[in-house]
């Protein structure tokens, strides 16, 4: 997979929600890995099941375990039901804990969730509003 997309980054969905187990979601994390994911990604955010902590806990063993072996570091997308500032910040944490800060950055750490923008502008407008004027 990794020669047909020559420069342009390679995105694996994997669609955990359809695997049927945290053991096939690790296979198919490392199995894209070895064809050449520069990122695996949780779905495509519109399957009934998505991006869930518990599965990201896998993908982020799989990545890690696939950065000990091969020294290549993949990064990780969640997307679909990610809806709040909060779940935003448990993946952060999620990621920062598994894999370290190297990974809390763009070209590793993705989060794929169109609505979340809005949310997070609003929790930042109000936090601004409970800031005393001087």
């Amino acid at each position: 997979m990794r020669q047909a997309c020559g420069a342009a980054h390679l995105k694996v969905i994997l669609g955990v929600g359809e695997l049927g187990s945290y053991r096939n979601v690790y296979k198919a994390s490392l199995i894209s890995m070895l064809a050449g994911a520069d990122f695996i990604k949780t779905s495509t955010g519109k399957e009934v099941v998505n991006a869930t902590l518990p599965v990201g806990l896998v993908m982020c063993r799989a990545i890690r375990y696939f950065y000990q072996l091969t020294g290549v570091k993949v990064g990780l997308k969640p997307a679909g039901g990610i809806k709040t500032a909060r779940d935003a910040i448990n993946w952060l944490v999620l990621v920062y804990t598994e894999l370290g800060p190297e990974w809390i950055t763009p070209d590793l750490f993705r989060i794929g969730a169109s609505s979340l923008l809005d949310v997070v502008v609003k929790s930042l407008d109000d936090c601004t509003k409970l800031i005393p004027k001087m």
